[in-house]
């Protein structure tokens, strides 16, 4: 994706099921588990580089002794720089004698993170201060267990000014700025009254001992009705995962599962991963062994070991976030691999038709290194497609009996798709712009080419993943494959126009940075249409004035009446250089979205696309982005202000 696009976070999960004495056995390590947490997060890098943060909760603590823990960090390089500080302090005990690595009691009573549960979260900001204060886990103290709680997920809630509120009207004092917050203050408000309500129903029945109440208490609470009550109101894509301070945890997945989650299980550990490969990896095991959370469960797995699942929602039709299988997810997971292959292979009639059928002239690459498994899936599609071609005119050549040598050298050796690596990213020169903000002059060497590959008469193709805001294409990638002096330069995205903001996870929120929104409206005012732009606008307020569930998504507007080929011309347009010593044609080619679905194996949200947002909260924000474009309003349009 040649636009820097932030999107969803990661999260891990690591729960033993056996004592530390049991691994320190088998594998020769008390730290089992906060290895593979480490590497549960170093798997999903991909997916967070605003800041990291882990939570651990020690089962069966003594009274007195601390139970819970949490790190956070948002320095650069923060993931290894938070493991390898931990890995010091262990160490600094060891020489000093607090611990030994033979003696794992003396590890989970001295290092904070020698526990039986243990979590992780890699954070990609969408709201909120880029802060170490703003990183996951969040945590809700107590001097109860069964009331402390620590909270992480890759999740947005839409409506979490309208869950502030509710807050409000409770009596509650919630602290603005981030749905993290309003999360743990919902889930720690039902916790508070079922632990309440179980407290004094024991208090009243008869008189036993502080321990013994606590024990009581631990073993009653219903974890998964809590969080089911709490998600209620929630509206969002979210996978949300938590520990009360007693060791009871979940992990609780969106009832449209627009946000990934995967689940791990065996006879010594069970692990949750926003991603299947990690799991596989880290814990050596095949594809069959990771099953997806369910969209709408609660898995629950209380402070004796004990799996517990319920559905809190059910019957919402499946829309899982389809940018996870164009670009965000790892490309080693083999469903993944093989969606991406088709979307690229998807895209060959639009490119053949470009290219005039003339592979002799047409020299194939991509840009970024993410867009390579789509490549890899578009050469073999236009390889299946000059075969095809040689099949029929050698069986039209026998039909006529004049099949030669010299037609199957012309047939056989000509005229086949040439691929090469024309662009090369300088990731040190990507890390220096980013620290030397307002250098704008430096962003079109971020990328290099390779010379002598693309002759003037060729045309030049580039596979890329999603053309999102353009500015990247515009300022330096086509700046770029201009030097090669081709005859024309034609950018093809895997996914297909971006028309609406997203609201679930992805960053995506504000309607002018949307270059596919831009071209439409460019074409509106140049076909003296501007005064249905207005009419939008005025269709949105009275949208938003209308109750939640009865809101249409007044934005598709602007595009009724425009074709996707329309639009992709204009964009064309929008992204060519105006500095640029090369007069050649730029055509931008989109994927279609029937073809995006036809090459996704399961059912795949497409409302950035589309404007079919899954719940009402996404309606709200495009109605809402709309009207803060027209009224030149900047910044994020979610529902978080009072």
């Amino acid at each position: 994706m040649s636009d820097f696009l932030k999107h969803e976070c990661g999260v891990a999960v690591v729960r033993l099921r056996k004592p530390l004495q049991y691994y320190y056995d088998k594998y020769g390590t008390a730290l089992w588990g906060f290895n593979k947490l480490m590497l549960l997060m170093e798997k999903q890098h991909n997916r967070g580089h605003d800041g990291v943060g882990m939570g651990c909760v020690k089962l069966g603590m003594p009274l007195g002794e601390p139970y819970i823990f949490r790190r956070r960090d948002a320095a650069k390089d923060s993931l290894a720089g938070m493991f390898r500080r931990e890995m010091k302090k262990f160490n600094k005990m060891e020489r000093n004698e607090v611990l030994t690595r033979e003696d794992p009691a003396s590890i989970k009573n001295k290092f904070d993170f020698g526990g039986e549960v243990l979590m992780g979260h890699l954070r990609y900001g969408t709201s909120g201060e880029f802060s170490e204060g703003s990183c996951h886990p969040y945590l809700r103290r107590s001097n109860w267990p069964t009331r402390t709680l620590l909270v992480l997920g890759n999740f947005n809630m839409t409506n979490a000014g309208e869950l502030n509120r509710k807050l409000i009207e409770r009596g509650q004092h919630p602290i603005f700025g981030t749905d993290t917050q309003t999360v743990l203050e919902e889930v720690g408000f039902h916790l508070d009254e079922a632990h309440t309500d179980i407290y004094r129903r024991l208090r009243d029945e008869e008189e036993v001992d502080g321990q013994t109440r606590q024990d009581q208490i631990s073993s009653e609470l219903d974890i998964g009705k809590i969080v089911a009550e709490s998600a209620e109101n929630w509206d969002g894509g979210y996978t949300i995962a938590g520990v009360v301070g007693n060791g009871d945890m979940f992990v609780t997945r969106d009832p449209r599962g627009i946000r990934p989650c995967f689940m791990y299980m065996d006879d010594e550990v069970i692990a949750f991963a926003s991603e299947r490969v990690p799991l596989m990896t880290v814990f050596e095991t095949e594809q069959d062994d990771i099953n997806e959370v369910p969209p709408g469960e609660v898995i629950t797995v209380s402070s004796k070991g004990e799996v517990h699942r319920s559905s809190f929602h059910k019957g919402e039709k499946p829309s899982p976030c389809s940018f996870e299988r164009i670009y965000f997810s790892r490309g080693n997971d083999p469903g993944i691999y093989k969606e991406r292959k088709a979307m690229g292979a998807a895209l060959v009639p639009q490119i053949v038709e470009s290219i005039g059928d003339n592979f002799e002239k047409a020299v194939f690459s991509f840009i970024p290194n993410t867009a390579e498994t789509a490549y890899y899936g578009l050469m073999d599609g236009l390889r299946l497609y000059r075969r095809d071609q040689v099949k029929k005119r050698i069986a039209e050549a026998a039909k006529q009996g004049i099949v030669t040598e010299e037609l199957l050298d012309e047939l056989i050796m000509s005229n086949w798709p040439r691929g090469e690596k024309i662009a090369h990213k300088d990731i040190k020169m990507r890390t220096f712009i980013s620290q030397e903000k307002g250098r704008a002059q430096l962003v079109s060497h971020v990328y290099d080419i390779t010379y002598g590959l693309v002759g003037p008469d060729d045309a030049l193709v580039v596979l890329d993943d999603s053309i999102v805001r353009g500015t990247t294409l515009k300022k330096s990638i086509l700046k770029i494959l201009a030097r090669t002096k081709p005859r024309k330069i034609v950018i093809c995205s895997t996914a297909p126009q971006i028309r609406y903001p997203d609201c679930y996870g992805i960053d995506m929120s504000e309607m002018g940075k949307f270059i596919a929104f831009r071209a439409a409206e460019s074409l509106r005012k140049k076909r003296g249409e501007a005064a249905l732009l207005e009419e939008v606008y005025q269709q949105c307020k009275v949208e938003m004035a209308k109750p939640a569930d009865e809101r249409i998504n007044a934005v598709q507007g602007v595009y009724e009446g425009l074709t996707p080929e329309e639009i992709s011309a204009e964009v064309a347009l929008l992204v060519t250089p105006e500095d640029i010593d090369w007069h050649g044609e730029i055509e931008v080619i989109y994927q279609g979205i029937a073809n995006l679905h036809a090459s996704i194996d399961e059912e795949s949200g497409d409302w950035y696309f589309t404007g079919n947002y899954p719940t009402q909260g996404g309606v709200a924000v495009a109605n809402t982005a709309y009207m803060h474009y027209y009224e030149g309003k900047d910044g994020r349009s979610y529902d978080l202000p009072l």
